[in-house]
């Protein structure tokens, strides 16, 4: 059995592991591996022993849809990199988007859906995967739909970030002792992608130091999609997965930024505090174990960020 999806995001030759899944695209690795779970039990074999048919339907499904895409996104280098090829597909998309049409009425109610995208995004996709795998001759229409939604809420993030970064700019007017000329052309100085970036790693840090994680890993993520290679960007992204406890995401993003600036003091101190926290998990881990070792794991890592990051303030 194969499996041909035209709509979406395999329109443009991408796999969307996460449509196949019903993951959100910003979900993490937790919830991905949830989801996967959920599907493998809808469809292990003992649930249609009594249909050959359907065992084998079920079977395919698993095998050359849900397997693989959960063994990419559940890859934590392999996961990075996809990240990173939706982040620059978001990216032409809205560059592009008075070109881009879409079928579906639920994709159509996303675009309308302005500053209400994310909550709207969230309820609809839920509404698409609640039944994603009970119609097995539908699957490659579900599917499309699904990646369709996804498609516009790639669209609409990164141009929501890119308004969000217009926002920020400062028209700078070049002095006059004369009062100026409403009818004179004015100089403005157009924003440099270095500067747009440095916006968003500002914002990242002031929400850090509030404790908004989530709001910080935003910030950060809307960063990478104009500069994905950006050191102080990954490496602050890292910070922030290391306070939410995530020290896979954290390590995916703190290599990046050392491969790309292994010397940048940001980049360096970010690359102590999660060496230290590794070093911390892993003697936590070898010299404790049950009841015992869950709590004074969680002593020592709530010792530890409190020690290098300060309290979190409410």
């Amino acid at each position: 059995m194969s499996f041909e999806i035209k709509h979406g995001l395999f329109k443009l030759n991408i796999i969307d592991h996460h449509a196949i899944l019903g993951a959100p695209l910003n979900a993490d690795l937790k919830t991905i591996r949830l989801h996967y779970l959920k599907i493998a039990q809808k469809l292990h074999p003992d649930k249609c022993r009594n249909d050959q048919i359907k065992a084998r339907t079920a079977g395919a499904i698993l095998s050359k849809l849900v397997n693989p895409a959960y063994e990419q996104l559940s890859r934590k280098n392999a996961f990075a990199e996809h990240q990173l090829v939706l982040t620059q597909i978001g990216k032409r998309l809205a560059e592009n988007k008075a070109k881009v049409t879409v079928k579906s009425e639920l994709s159509c109610e996303l675009l309308k859906a302005g500053d209400s995208a994310e909550l709207v995004y969230s309820k609809l996709l839920k509404k698409l995967t609640s039944k994603q795998y009970e119609s097995w001759d539908r699957i490659e229409q579900k599917l499309g739909e699904i990646s369709e939604l996804n498609l516009v809420y790639l669209m609409l993030s990164s141009d929501r970030a890119i308004e969000r970064d217009d926002k920020q700019t400062v028209n700078k007017v070049q002095p006059s002792a004369a009062k100026p000329d409403p009818k004179s052309p004015v100089n403005i100085e157009e924003p440099t992608t270095e500067s747009r970036v440095d916006a968003f790693v500002d914002r990242a840090k002031q929400y850090i130091t509030k404790g908004e994680f989530d709001r910080a890993i935003q910030e950060l993520r809307d960063a990478l999609r104009i500069e994905p290679n950006h050191a102080v960007a990954h490496a602050v992204i890292g910070q922030a997965y290391i306070h939410k406890k995530q020290l896979t995401m954290a390590k995916v993003h703190i290599s990046k930024a050392c491969k790309s600036e292994p010397h940048n003091a940001v980049v360096m101190e970010s690359k102590k505090i999660l060496d230290k926290m590794t070093k911390v998990v892993s003697k936590s881990k070898a010299t404790h174990s049950g009841s015992t070792k869950e709590s004074s794991s969680k002593s020592t890592n709530s010792g530890f960020f409190s020690g290098l990051f300060g309290s979190k303030k409410k």
